[in-house]
């Protein structure tokens, strides 16, 4: 997955998004993720919610889509560019969604969680941002590949002690 999400949170009551910092006896400190970041004490009273932990609802009763997978989407298909004007309608919204979810749940994906969605891509993709894809398998290959040989290695060392002993019993 090309974004992590684990320290990302957003706080009921408070606008915006939140970089968890570190716990604290009543709550945890949080860094906003805006232009000009502050840190305050989210309170344990406050109900904060991970994105990472978030999903879509789809038309499907036992599956969800988690956030990050439907930021990736949108990441591959706009990029910066959402196709939503300036002040959207609800109609774009929808569309929106669609395009980018087309079996999400109608019934249970409310406009304004539409619109938290399009607000927290924008803020995830200036301030938390994407890696590319490539550079995650280049690396997962390399890690394969460095692991490869090893196991080569092992696998040879036994039979060239099988054939040590053969030697030393015909001699």
């Amino acid at each position: 997955m090309p974004i992590d999400l684990r320290q990302v949170a957003a706080i009921s009551g408070m606008n915006g998004l939140y970089r968890v910092v570190a716990p604290t006896r009543t709550g945890v400190i949080v860094e906003s993720l805006s232009d000009k970041p502050q840190r305050m004490v989210a309170q344990a009273r406050q109900r904060m919610s991970l994105l990472d932990e978030i999903s879509i609802y789809t038309t499907d009763e036992e599956t969800t889509v988690p956030l990050a997978e439907v930021f990736d989407r949108i990441n591959e298909k706009y990029g910066d560019d959402l196709p939503l004007s300036e002040k959207p309608a609800d109609h774009e919204y929808k569309a929106f969604m669609e395009e980018i979810l087309p079996d999400f749940d109608e019934e249970r994906v409310y406009l304004s969680d539409m619109k938290k969605l399009a607000n927290w891509y924008k803020i995830v993709k200036q301030h938390v941002g994407f890696t590319a894809p490539e550079k995650e398998e280049k690396a997962a290959e390399k890690k394969a590949e460095k692991k490869a040989p090893k196991a080569k290695a092992t696998e040879a060392k036994p039979e060239a002690a099988e054939e040590k002993k053969t030697k030393k019993k015909k001699e």
